[in-house]
């Protein structure tokens, strides 16, 4: 019997049935897919999915691309336009998950508790974004599983300045639709 809840766990685990959820983002420089971490960090991940069911991020762009360091989406249009949201979710910075590179991740202000729809994706291993006792980090809730090539050729167009935002793309690179993979 003991063999059988073996093999069956060994099952489990290559079919990837013990996996969080997968979210698509089909951008115009090609797709990135996600896995989430709904165990680790239940909050962001319930946040983050309700964004995506609702077509929240459909039509916007990676706004803020900071080579050696993140690219960030999940605010604003093509115009530069911020998109309504819901209220700001608890900081869950404490879960044990590292700012690593493909990682994603909630962007907010200095206030802990202030993310919304706006997400960031690591292209290099940004651990001082981790929190620390009595120092509120920036909450990681999943990773990239394919694309990471895509997220480096987002990291590699040049950017500009419009109004008096900074490390915009010059060419608008959007995200045409992010989907459910469940």
């Amino acid at each position: 019997m003991k063999k059988l809840y073996v093999m069956l766990a060994a099952t489990l685990l290559s079919s990837n049935l013990l996996a969080g959820p997968k979210v698509t983002l089909e951008t115009t420089l090609g797709d990135i897919q996600l896995e989430l971490d709904e165990e680790k960090a239940p909050i962001s991940t319930a946040n983050f999915l309700n964004y995506v069911d609702s077509g929240q991020y459909n039509g916007l762009i990676f706004h803020r691309v900071i080579p050696g360091f993140m690219v960030q989406a999940g605010g604003m249009d093509e115009q530069m336009k911020e998109r309504a949201t819901g209220k700001p979710i608890k900081n869950e910075s404490d879960n044990g998950l590292s700012n690593a590179r493909g990682t994603i991740a909630m962007a907010r202000t200095q206030a802990p508790n202030s993310a919304t729809a706006q997400f960031y994706i690591n292209t290099v291993n940004n651990n001082f974004l981790d929190g620390a006792p009595g120092r509120p980090g920036y909450a990681v809730f999943g990773k990239v599983v394919a694309g990471m090539d895509t997220v480096d050729k987002i990291s590699a167009v040049e950017t500009g300045s419009v109004s008096y935002y900074r490390d915009v793309p010059l060419e608008p690179i959007v995200i045409n639709r992010a989907v459910r993979n469940d």
